[in-house]
C-alpha cells in the first residue's frame, strides 16, 4: 500500500498536465467553485478542453465512444478535470473518468480509483472468486440429473393432481345436482317413501364427500413424500445459498469500509460512515466511482491544492439518460453530494447567501368566486420544497386564507413559466382534478429549442421515471417508466433555433424537457435547460394556453398567456 503511494508520489508529474504558465491569479477563482453549478469556472473549462484535445488526438484509449463509424458497441463516458496548484505553486490539472474505461480502472494519465476493485492481489477479487466458487457448486447441484428428475416429477404430479381433483370435483358437483333434483321430486311422495329417499340421498352425499376428501388426502400424501425427497436433495443447495448470502454481505461491508475519502482537513470517512449504511440502507450503486471524488481524493493525498473542477460527457448518449457529447455537467446529487459534502470540508468555498426570500408578483389572468388563473414566473416553485424558497402555494394561501381544501390543482416545474389553475374551495378542486385525471383539459406550451428539427409535427412517446442516482433528473425507462406522451408542432425557425408548441397528453415530471432533449425524442434540448441542455438566462418553456370546463357554469374556458420570449 505504502509502496504504491510512494511510487505515485515519485512520479506525480505523470498525473498532472500543466497549463499555460501565463495564467495569472486574477484568472483563478478566489474560492473553490460549487461543483454542483452546471457552468464550470473558465480555468476548469480550459483544462477540460486541453483533455478533450488529448482524447481526440494523442491519447490512445482504445475505446469506442461512438463518434466515428466504429464497429464495436459504442459507449460514452463522463470525464473530469481538477485544476490544482502543485507544491511549487504551478497550475496544472488532474484527469479522471467515471467507473471503468477499457474494462479497467487504471489508465495511464488518469488518477487511480479511490479503491481498486480490480486489483489482482486485493481482497475484493479474491472474495468474488470465493463467492463464485460457491455459486458454481450450487449450479452443479441444481443441474444434477437426479435432482432435476425429482423437480420434473413434482411438476407432473402437481398437474396430474389438479386434473384428477378437477374431475373428482365435477363428479361430486354433478351428483350433488342430481340429489337436489331427487329431493325436489320427492316432495309430493308419501312421507315414509320420501323419508327413505332422503336418507338414501344423505348417505350418498356423505359417500361422495369422503371420496373427494380421500382423493385430496391421496395427492397431498404423494406430494408430501416427494417434497421430502426434494428437500433432502436441496439441503446442501439451501445451505450454500445462505453461505453465499453471508459471504456477499461480509465482502460488501468490507468494500464500503475500504472506500475512504480524504477531505481538505486531512480527515477520512468511508462509504459506511458517509451514507450511514445499515442492512436496510445501502449507498447508491457506483458511489465513489464518479470523477469528482476520485480527483479530490488524489489531490489531497499528494498535497495538491484544488482550484476548480469540471466534468464533461464524451461520446454517444446512453439509451436511457440524456448526455450530450462535449457538454459540461455538475456533480451528481444522489451519489456525489453526500461524499463531496465531506470532501469539501476544510476547503475555501464561496460564501453561501442562501436563496432570496423575495415574493414574486403574480399576474392574475382570470378570477371568480371559484377559480383563479395566474401567470407563474419562471424560477418560482409551485409547491413548497426542501429549502426556504417561496412557492405559489404559500403566496396563494396567504392571499386567500379563507379558501378550503388544496389550492394547487396542477404543477409547473420551477423553471417553467405560464398558466397555473388554482381552486378556491374543495368542491372546485375535486371537479378540476377530475378533468385532469380524465385528460379532458387541453394544455399547450411554447418553447424555444436550441436547434432545428424534422419532421415539424408529430408525437413523442417515451416512458419516464426518476433517475435515482441523480435526482431531480428523469430518464427514459421502458421497464419501469410511466407512460408519457407529447404532441408537438413547429411554429417557426429563426437563426438556427426553433419555436415550437407542445401538447402534453400526460403530465410527468420534466416530460417536455426530456422529450425534447432525448435522442429518441426531438434530440434538441429546450433553450436554457440546465439539466438536459445548456444553462442560459432562463428555461425557454412557457405554458401559454389552457382549456377546461368551468366547475360551476360548465362552460368552456380558454385562457391564453403570451410567452414573452
Amino acid at each position: 500500500m505504502h509502496d504504491g503511494l510512494n511510487k505515485i508520489r515519485d512520479n506525480i508529474s505523470d498525473y498532472i498536465a500543466y497549463l499555460s504558465p501565463s495564467i495569472t491569479n486574477e484568472e483563478l477563482p478566489a474560492a473553490f467553485p460549487d461543483p454542483f453549478d452546471p457552468v464550470p469556472h473558465p480555468v476548469a473549462v480550459m483544462a477540460a478542453r486541453h483533455l478533450q484535445d488529448r482524447i481526440s488526438g494523442s491519447m490512445d484509449l482504445r475505446h469506442s465512444f461512438g463518434l466515428d463509424d466504429d464497429v464495436t458497441p459504442a459507449l460514452g463516458k463522463m470525464f473530469g478535470v481538477l485544476v490544482v496548484r502543485d507544491t511549487k505553486g504551478t497550475i496544472g490539472y488532474l484527469s479522471a473518468f467515471s467507473g471503468k474505461l477499457q474494462s479497467g480502472t487504471q489508465i495511464s494519465g488518469f488518477v487511480p480509483p479511490v479503491f481498486d476493485t480490480l486489483d489482482p492481489g486485493g481482497f475484493y477479487l479474491q472474495g468474488e472468486e470465493e463467492i463464485n466458487t460457491v455459486s458454481r457448486r450450487i449450479s452443479v447441484l441444481e443441474s444434477d440429473p437426479g435432482y432435476k428428475a425429482l423437480l420434473d416429477r413434482r411438476t407432473r404430479l402437481e398437474s396430474d393432481a389438479a386434473q384428477d381433483l378437477h374431475h373428482a370435483r365435477s363428479i361430486h358437483d354433478e351428483a350433488k345436482r342430481q340429489r337436489a333434483e331427487k329431493r325436489q321430486a320427492s316432495q309430493h311422495l308419501p312421507e315414509a317413501e320420501r323419508n327413505a329417499i332422503l336418507q338414501s340421498l344423505e348417505k350418498e352425499s356423505m359417500r361422495h364427500h369422503y371420496l373427494l376428501k380421500d382423493r385430496r388426502k391421496h395427492w397431498q400424501r404423494v406430494l408430501e413424500e416427494l417434497n421430502l425427497s426434494i428437500q433432502e436433495a436441496e439441503k446442501e443447495i439451501i445451505e450454500l445459498k445462505e453461505k453465499r448470502k453471508e459471504m456477499s454481505a461480509v465482502l460488501q461491508s468490507r468494500l464500503f469500509e475500504h472506500y475512504n475519502f480524504l477531505n481538505a482537513s486531512g480527515h477520512r470517512k468511508n462509504l459506511a460512515e458517509i451514507f450511514h449504511i445499515s442492512e436496510s440502507q445501502l449507498p447508491p450503486s457506483g458511489a465513489g466511482e464518479c470523477t469528482a471524488p476520485k480527483l479530490l481524493h488524489f489531490a489531497y493525498t499528494y498535497g495538491l491544492v484544488p482550484v476548480a473542477l469540471a466534468e464533461f460527457w464524451w461520446g454517444v448518449s446512453p439509451s436511457s439518460e440524456i448526455r450530450r457529447h462535449g457538454q459540461y455537467y455538475p456533480a451528481c446529487h444522489t451519489k456525489c453530494r453526500p461524499i463531496l459534502y465531506h470532501m469539501l470540508s476544510g476547503l475555501s468555498l464561496p460564501a453561501s447567501e442562501g436563496p432570496a426570500m423575495t415574493v414574486p408578483t403574480l399576474r392574475v389572468l382570470l378570477e371568480d368566486d371559484h377559480i383563479l388563473v395566474i401567470d407563474k414566473p419562471a424560477g418560482t416553485l409551485a409547491v413548497p420544497g426542501k429549502g426556504r424558497e417561496t412557492s405559489i402555494a404559500q403566496i396563494i394561501r396567504e392571499k386567500y386564507p379563507e379558501a378550503t381544501g388544496p389550492l394547487i390543482v396542477h404543477r409547473l416545474d420551477m423553471s417553467t413559466s405560464g398558466i397555473m389553475l388554482i381552486a378556491k374551495n374543495i368542491e372546485t378542486y375535486h371537479h378540476l382534478q377530475g378533468q385532469f385525471i380524465r385528460r379532458t383539459i387541453k394544455k399547450r406550451y411554447t418553447a424555444i429549442l436550441e436547434g432545428t428539427i424534422s419532421p415539424t409535427e408529430g408525437t413523442i412517446e417515451l416512458p419516464l421515471r426518476p433517475d435515482i442516482d441523480d435526482r431531480p433528473r428523469q430518464m427514459v425507462c421502458y421497464s419501469h417508466g410511466k407512460q408519457a406522451v407529447t404532441g408537438y408542432k413547429v411554429v417557426s425557425t429563426e437563426a438556427g433555433q426553433t419555436r415550437i408548441h407542445f401538447f402534453p397528453l400526460t403530465g410527468r415530471t420534466h416530460q417536455l424537457r426530456v422529450h425534447a432533449a432525448h435522442k429518441d425524442g426531438l434530440n434538441t434540448p429546450i433553450l436554457g435547460d440546465d439539466l438536459y441542455g445548456t444553462k442560459a438566462d432562463r428555461l425557454h418553456l412557457h405554458a401559454d394556453r389552457l382549456e377546461f370546463e368551468h366547475p360551476v357554469s360548465h362552460e368552456k374556458v380558454v385562457v391564453v398567456c403570451d410567452a414573452g420570449f
